[in-house]
């Protein structure tokens, strides 16, 4: 098993007691909470009389119904409301911190990186699956189910189900024009598979991450766990500790100057042991796209995609099913697939670096298809309107969009309808994932979304160049 990692550090400092099953009680430094998957965990508090544990180390955001074009209450649809107004009654009950529209609201997973909540050498985890997001600031994030949320409100604690293991998968190379963190988590996804990374924790290292922004580390963790990984984690570094200098919940003057002394002892050590090693030379990497129902069917943009007898059993079934809803034929190419809706958005990517790609394709041209951009946070929306992207969005004949989940996840408005096809910088591109149950959704970077977006078909950013 792997020994001497972040991994393996973090988790014993927050090891509470092994529980007479085996398996370990983790306490919690943060526990982050939006909409879809609260009102249980809250309903059981009242049910057994209890309240929440700690509610200082708990924030809470409805994200994922909250409607983009408009915010006036009520909402047109009766259940959002019906939702929101619910949970808003739930977190005042129980004394949560809650950001509401006009009060730092945002997508959970941009928002709470952008108050500085998430820390190294933390445990993080919410009742949501890309949680994984936090990894990127050297915290161990998990994302998991209702009645752990209980647990978590109740006891500021969870019984950690199974030991993971650690897999190292160093990132090295050169990356080439117009190939970004949303390339690389697809290439990984198509070369270790959506189950490769059962049973494991990520940790991304070589010069390719160790040059990346924060914000790219965070769309390569939140992919994370579209390859199985079950969290997916970044080693802290001078660039960690720059992007948390004066946030509003870090810490200030001359404890940050000791919280880094920590931070910097969490990392895993140079002698650090692995329960397995991948190396990725992306230099030849470019812009994916993925062509099927689950992350893992990608291919760069200028691939044919792959026939059917290549696969076996199970595999070729799946593949078989993905041609079929997506209307594709093996041995075609992707470029020149016609869309019909452009996505640029999500907590993969919706933050200020993402729009600042999407508007560089933009400037100065016209989009030929229903194309919504929604900043991941208030934050993202006023820094992107005081440096003018919003007109360069709007001139283009684009959508500007409030902040939420928006169409990752279609539980509010912004949906596909019947058999339309989407590029979208999302995260999955499952069978109904973006609201309609027959709609095509191909993940991309904000880059090749933006050229998609003009071309009216998925076609080569570098073109645009």
């Amino acid at each position: 098993m792997a020994e001497r990692t972040l991994y393996n550090k973090v988790l014993d400092l927050h090891t509470v007691d092994f529980l007479d099953d085996g398996r370990r009680q983790v306490f919690v430094g943060r526990h982050l909470m939006h909409d879809a998957t609260s009102a249980p965990a809250f309903g059981d508090l009242r049910e057994k009389g209890l309240k929440v544990k700690h509610p200082e180390l708990t924030f809470a955001v409805v994200d994922h119904v909250i409607p983009t074009n408009d915010y006036s209450r009520p909402f047109l649809d009766s259940q959002a409301e019906l939702l929101t107004k619910t949970f808003e009654d739930n977190v005042r009950e129980f004394g949560i911190t809650y950001f509401s529209p006009g009060n730092g609201h945002g997508i959970c997973h941009i928002i709470f990186p952008e108050q500085g909540f998430i820390l190294p050498g933390m445990v993080a985890v919410c009742g949501d699956s890309h949680t994984s997001t936090y990894g990127a600031f050297g915290a161990l994030a998990f994302g998991f189910g209702t009645t752990q949320v209980f647990h978590v409100l109740a006891t500021q604690t969870f019984a950690m189900d199974k030991e993971l293991k650690v897999r190292r998968i160093n990132l090295n190379g050169r990356l080439g024009m117009g190939v970004f963190s949303k390339d690389i988590a697809l290439d990984m996804m198509r070369e270790l598979g959506v189950k490769g990374g059962n049973g494991f924790a990520y940790e991304f290292d070589g010069s390719v991450v160790n040059s990346m922004g924060m914000e790219s580390r965070m769309t390569l963790c939140n992919m994370a766990v579209e390859g199985g990984a079950k969290s997916g984690y970044v080693n802290p570094d001078e660039k960690t500790f720059g992007y948390l200098a004066g946030r509003r919940f870090a810490p200030k003057d001359s404890e940050f100057d000791r919280a880094i002394k920590f931070w910097e002892s969490v990392k895993s050590d140079a002698d650090a042991v692995y329960d397995d090693i991948k190396e990725i030379d992306v230099s030849n990497l470019a812009p994916m796209v993925t062509w099927g129902i689950n992350p893992e069917q990608a291919i760069m943009i200028h691939e044919t995609m792959p026939v059917v007898e290549n696969y076996e059993g199970d595999a070729r079934k799946e593949v078989e099913i993905a041609y079929r809803y997506m209307g594709l034929k093996p041995g075609d190419k992707i470029y020149g697939t016609p869309i019909d809706v452009v996505f640029i958005g999500s907590c993969t990517n919706g933050r200020i670096s993402d729009l600042r790609l999407a508007s560089r394709i933009l400037k100065g041209k016209k989009v030929k298809v229903k194309t919504l951009i929604v900043p991941g946070s208030e934050s993202v929306k006023r820094e992107a309107e005081i440096e003018g992207l919003d007109r360069i969005f709007l001139e283009a004949g684009a959508e500007w969009r409030n902040p939420g989940c928006s169409m990752c996840i279609a539980m509010n408005p912004d949906k596909l309808v019947g058999y339309q096809r989407s590029a979208s910088t999302s995260n999955r591109n499952f069978i109904g994932r973006q609201g309609s149950p027959t709609g095509r959704t191909h993940l991309m970077s904000p880059y090749s979304a933006a050229a998609a977006a003009i071309e009216g078909r998925i076609v080569d950013p570098r073109e645009y160049m």
